[in-house]
């Protein structure tokens, strides 16, 4: 508000990079939720709240893209193994498989993609925003700093050990795979701001929440299939 009275000069200091739009959209609705509730720990799990709503449509389909695909499993082995001397008919089969199932096998990237520009542009605000500079909540007196106790990092990882665990994978080695690409995001984690780390953890642990709302509307939609889908997951 400061730098917009001395013109567009000034105000080209604050530059959050590619998602600049989506940067000062996060920003402006942060400082909306620190005006009602003076905490910017507490306007950061607000804003999660906000972005895992407006994906919710997304994570639905993801999730139950992800079942089928597991339900799927058995069928793709078979044409698999009959066709592993031709690449090319086995990629054409297994299209067809998704295709007749209505499986999209890249479905459950999406939440995932949608969330990057955010987390980029969430990490640009707390490097370039004089708001957050300094800001403290609980133990971290400082959210664009990283945890001097690096609890969070380690929460946040546990939260996703525990929503890969209860993620449907058709493949086990995909399991693997993701629980190593885990380990890998906790470390990462443990420099990167401690307002970061709040914001995945709280997402992850929003996630863990729908996706346990979902597991039971599939089960109300279609109960007869009820423990196929539990053991699934």
């Amino acid at each position: 508000d400061h730098l917009r009275r001395y013109g567009k000069d000034l105000m080209e200091v604050m530059n959050f990079g590619w998602f600049d739009w989506l940067g000062f959209g996060m920003l402006w609705l942060m400082n909306v939720f620190h005006r009602a509730i003076p905490n910017y720990g507490v306007a950061v799990i607000l804003l999660t709240v906000i972005v895992r709503f407006v994906l919710y449509p997304l994570t639905y389909k993801s999730y139950v893209s992800m079942v089928k695909l597991k339900e799927l499993t058995p069928k793709m082995k078979v044409v698999q193994e009959k066709y592993k001397d031709n690449k090319e008919k086995l990629n054409k089969e297994l299209l067809k498989l998704y295709k007749d199932n209505k499986v999209n096998p890249a479905g459950g990237c999406l939440p995932i993609l949608l969330q990057i520009p955010v987390f980029i542009a969430f990490y640009r605000i707390l490097q370039y925003s004089i708001e957050l500079r300094g800001a403290p909540f609980l133990w971290c007196p400082d959210l664009s700093e990283k945890d001097p106790y690096y609890i969070l990092p380690i929460l946040m990882g546990a939260a996703m050990l525990v929503q890969q665990k209860l993620t449907p994978t058709p493949d086990p080695n995909q399991a693997k795979i993701g629980m190593f690409m885990t380990v890998i995001f906790t470390f990462m984690f443990l420099s990167f701001p401690s307002g970061l780390n709040l914001y995945w953890f709280v997402s992850t642990l929003l996630g863990l929440g729908q996706q346990k709302l979902i597991e039971r509307k599939l089960k109300h939609l279609n109960p007869t299939n009820a423990a196929d889908e539990k053991k699934s997951v």
